[in-house]
């Protein structure tokens, strides 16, 4: 078993709060001295009580499930002797009314964009398998119900 923490600081300040016109900018302080600048998403809470500049929680999570995906792809890689340069992926996530006056982000599609140098090229299929195996072990990805596609492109530099 392993334990993740993270601790999510707000105050009201000033502001009467019963009116709803209140922040709701907070941080969030992880374990290892980062800290993050959250808010709610300005699509859900008008400016100027979201902060846009802040991170979301729903873009924290389509975050989460590329980074764990990402992670995971370079493991793998190195594992079977591939040697990747670069890695970027362009995520997004859809949230949709999933009834009874309640949303979720129901979707979630990766782009990651790799680049890989060295002797050994990588085929197609290779890279399919790495993508598809990633997110077999993703722990987030296995951790939630999300659908999550993945539509990655990648190149060989040299």
């Amino acid at each position: 078993m392993h334990l993740y923490t993270a601790q999510i600081d707000w105050t009201r300040g000033d502001a009467a709060f019963t009116d709803n016109r209140y922040s709701r900018a907070h941080e969030w302080r992880f374990d290892g001295g980062a800290v993050v600048p959250a808010s709610s998403s300005p699509l859900s809470v008008r400016v100027p009580y979201s902060d846009p500049a802040n991170v979301d929680p729903e873009e924290a999570f389509v975050a989460a499930l590329s980074s764990c995906h990402m992670l995971t792809f370079l493991w793998l890689a190195g594992r079977d002797g591939l040697c990747v340069d670069r890695y970027s992926d362009s995520a997004e996530g859809v949230m949709e009314d999933i009834g009874h006056g309640r949303q979720a982000v129901t979707r979630a599609t990766l782009r990651p964009e790799v680049v890989f140098s060295g002797a050994r090229r990588p085929s197609d299929a290779d890279v399919e398998r790495l993508h598809h195996s990633a997110h077999e072990q993703c722990y987030i990805a296995n951790s939630v119900k999300t659908e999550i596609t993945v539509q990655g492109r990648w190149q060989h530099a040299g």
